[in-house]
């Protein structure tokens, strides 16, 4: 899977979206509506580093999550408020 391919999805993602986030899974779903989940793994890893990047916004129940650990359960992505 393309780095590139999935950090353009995310990034469409976060326009169309606007304020509003969404699930990594739906990216892929959309990407790949019958493998989905064995792109999972891509992108987790990839919107990790989109975060740490300060290009989105990752967020879990609703709180940021910590850059430096990969979250376990859900998360949620979203635009940033203000591109930095």
């Amino acid at each position: 899977m393309s780095v590139e391919v999935l950090r353009t999805a995310i990034m469409d993602f976060c326009r169309r979206r606007k304020k509003k986030t969404f699930c990594p899974s739906e990216v892929v779903r959309q990407l790949f509506p019958q493998d989905w989940e064995l792109f999972m793994p891509d992108i987790r890893e990839e919107m990790m580093q989109m975060y740490r990047e300060g290009l989105i916004e990752l967020t879990q129940k609703g709180n940021p999550i910590d850059p430096n650990q990969n979250p376990g359960g859900p998360v949620r992505i979203s635009g940033l408020a203000k591109p930095k």
